[in-house]
C-alpha cells in the first residue's frame, strides 16, 4: 500500500455525529510540546514526529532492539506525492526514539517506497554481507495500471541507511494492475525465503534461494472483501502443541457487512501453496481503525524467538477520512499506532482455532498511576469521580438479569457527549456516534461483535488516548479500535446498566508515561 499526498483539514461536516465542528488552529498556534493539554498528539501511542505516516512495515529485531519502519510523507503539507520509510527503533516496543528517514524516496527513476518487509541476511544470501538487513518493497515508476513491481534495498550499517540494488525489479510486473506489499519471511524447513504478495483478490505466493531471483509458486484467492493489501504469512503454536500457519491481508468488507481491518485465514503452507481451514476468514479487529496492520517475531530476553506468541500492530486510521483529522492543525501531525498487542493461538470449544490478542505485557513497566475503584454497583447510570484523556480501564461487569451494559467515555460535563463500550442483548459495541470522529457519512459509528447474554458476565479492558480508543472483550477474542476526536474539555468516566443492575468487579484505572 501506498502513501496519500493530499491534505485535507478536518471540515466542520466531520462533526456531524456529535452536532459540532472543531476549531481550526493557526499554523503558528500549535502547541509546541506534543503532549500539552492543548494536544492531540496521543500519550502512549506511536505518532509521527510530524508530517503523515500510513503503513507499519514488520519491525525487525537488531542489536538487541526492534527496528520499526514505517511509511512517512514529510512532504504531506505541500502535497507532494509518495512516501518513504522512516526509522523508530524501540527495546520495549512502547518507549520509541526517532531515527529519521532510512530509505529515501525518488532516489531512483522509480519514485516514492510503498510497504514491503525488511529481512535480517543472517547467512548473507543475498550477497551483502552476513547480517546485512534487506528490504524488498514495492515501486511504481509511473504510477501506471501495470507499474507495481518489488525492488531491491540493503543496508549495511544495521539498518539505519540503505542503498537501492539498481534500478531493475527483483520481481517484475506481469501485466496486472494490483501486484505489490511483498511480504517475505524466511522459510527455516525449506532454508530459503518465502513472499506473499498482495495481487487484487488473490495473494501470490513466491520463493527465492537469494532474495534477487523469485519464482512463482501458487496463489490464494479471496473474493467479496475488496482489492487485498498488505498480507501477512506466519506459523504460530497453540498451549495445546498444535502449530498452524496464518495467511492474514487488510481488506475492506464493508459492502459483505464486514470488518474493514484485518481478515485471516488459520491453515497450513508446504512452500508453495496455503490450504485454509475454512473458506470465510477470522478477523482480528472488528473496530472501523485497524489498517494495514503486520505481526512480526516476539523476541525472549536471550533474544530467541517465541513460537507460541507474536506481536501485532496497525494504523489507526482507515482509506475513507485518512485525512480528515484535527492533529494537523494543532500538532502538525496526521498518523497514529494501535498499542502494540501480543496474539496467541487458541482453541475455541468447536474445535478451531483463531487468534486472540492481548495488550503488551510491558505496559505494565509504564504505569504512572493506578486508581483502584474496587466493585460498583450501578443500577441505571454511575458518574464516577475521575477525569482523564488518556488511560486503561478494566472492569468484568456481572448481572442476573438485564439488556444492557457498559462505559461512557470521554464524557462531556453535561453528559450530551461521550463513547459507548459495552453489551446489548446478544452483542458487544463499541459506539462513537455521541463524539466528534472522521466519519462523516454516518455508517460507521458503531461496531458490534457476538456475546452470550447468557454468560451474564463480561470483561472489558479498554485503552483510550487522545484520539483513539481500543476494546478487548473477553480476554481478547474480540477487539474494536477506533478513531475519535473528542472535545478536549471532555474527560469524565461514567457507568451505565439498561433495563436492570449490574456490579463492575475490580474497576481499575491506569494511566501511563512513555
Amino acid at each position: 500500500m501506498r502513501g496519500m499526498s493530499r491534505r485535507a483539514l478536518f471540515a466542520g461536516s466531520a462533526a456531524g455525529a456529535a452536532g459540532v465542528a472543531l476549531p481550526a488552529v493557526p499554523v503558528a498556534a500549535r502547541p509546541k510540546s506534543g503532549k500539552s493539554g492543548a494536544s492531540y498528539r496521543a500519550e502512549y501511542h506511536f505518532t509521527v514526529p510530524d508530517a503523515w505516516k500510513n503503513d507499519p512495515q514488520r519491525p525487525v529485531w537488531i542489536d538487541g532492539e526492534y527496528h520499526y519502519y514505517y511509511l512517512y510523507n514529510a512532504d504531506y503539507f505541500t502535497g507532494a506525492v509518495g512516501t518513504a520509510w522512516r526509522l523508530a527503533t524501540s527495546a520495549d516496543l512502547v518507549a520509541f526514539r526517532d531515527r529519521g528517514v532510512a530509505v529515501p524516496k525518488d532516489t531512483t527513476p522509480n519514485g516514492d517506497v510503498w510497504s514491503g518487509s525488511a529481512v535480517v541476511d543472517a547467512d548473507d544470501t543475498a550477497g551483502f554481507g552476513a547480517g546485512a538487513v534487506v528490504v524488498v518493497a514495492t515501486m511504481s515508476h509511473d504510477d501506471g495500471p501495470t507499474s507495481q513491481a518489488q525492488y531491491l534495498y540493503y543496508s549495511t550499517d544495521g539498518g539505519r541507511t540503505f542503498t537501492n540494488h539498481g534500478t531493475d525489479p527483483v520481481l517484475p510486473n506481469p501485466g496486472v494492475r494490483d501486484f505489490r506489499d511483498p511480504k517475505v519471511i524466511r522459510d527455516e524447513e525449506r532454508g530459503r525465503w518465502a513472499m506473499a504478495l498482495a495481487e487484487g483478490t488473490k495473494v501470490g505466493l513466491y520463493h527465492s534461494d537469494d532474495l534477487k531471483k523469485w519464482t512463482y509458486a501458487g496463489g490464494f484467492v479471496k473474493e467479496g472483501i475488496g482489492t487485498l493489501e498488505c498480507p501477512d504469512l506466519f506459523r504460530i503454536t497453540a498451549a495445546d502443541g498444535t502449530a498452524k500457519w496464518v495467511l492474514g491481508v487488510s481488506a475492506n468488507g464493508k459492502g459483505s457487512g464486514l470488518p474493514n481491518t484485518y481478515a485471516y485465514w488459520t491453515g497450513s503452507f508446504d512452500g508453495n501453496a496455503f490450504s485454509a481451514d475454512a473458506a470465510d476468514p477470522q478477523w482480528l479487529d472488528h473496530g472501523f481503525d485497524w489498517y494495514g496492520a503486520v505481526t512480526f517475531e516476539k523476541r525472549r530476553p536471550d533474544g530467541s524467538v517465541d513460537p507460541r506468541t507474536r506481536y501485532a500492530m496497525g494504523w489507526l486510521n482507515n482509506w475513507d477520512y485518512a485525512n480528515i483529522t484535527p492533529t494537523i492543525d494543532c500538532d502538525g501531525f496526521n498518523g497514529t499506532d494501535s498499542i502494540i498487542r501480543e496474539i496467541t493461538l487458541e482453541r475455541a470449544a468447536s474445535g478451531t482455532y483463531y487468534l486472540a490478542s492481548r495488550p503488551i505485557a510491558v505496559l505494565d513497566d509504564h504505569v504512572s498511576r493506578t486508581v483502584r475503584l474496587g466493585d460498583l454497583e450501578v443500577d441505571g447510570s454511575r458518574v464516577l469521580d475521575y477525569d482523564g484523556v488518556a488511560y486503561e480501564l478494566t472492569c468484568e461487569i456481572t448481572w442476573d438479569q438485564l439488556a444492557g451494559a457498559g462505559v461512557q467515555l470521554r464524557r462531556s460535563a453535561d453528559g450530551g457527549r461521550h463513547i459507548d463500550v459495552g453489551v446489548y442483548g446478544d452483542y458487544a459495541f463499541v459506539n462513537r456516534r455521541g463524539a466528534v470522529n472522521p466519519d462523516t457519512s454516518g455508517k460507521w459509528q458503531e461496531s458490534h461483535t457476538s456475546f452470550d447474554p447468557s454468560a451474564r458476565k463480561v470483561k472489558l479492558r479498554i485503552f483510550v488516548d487522545r484520539t483513539s480508543v481500543e476494546v478487548f472483550i473477553d480476554d481478547g477474542r474480540y477487539v474494536h479500535s477506533m478513531e475519535v476526536f473528542p472535545y478536549l474539555v471532555d474527560t469524565g468516566l461514567a457507568l451505565f446498566t439498561i433495563g436492570g443492575a449490574a456490579v463492575f468487579r475490580n474497576t481499575v484505572i491506569r494511566e501511563f508515561r512513555v
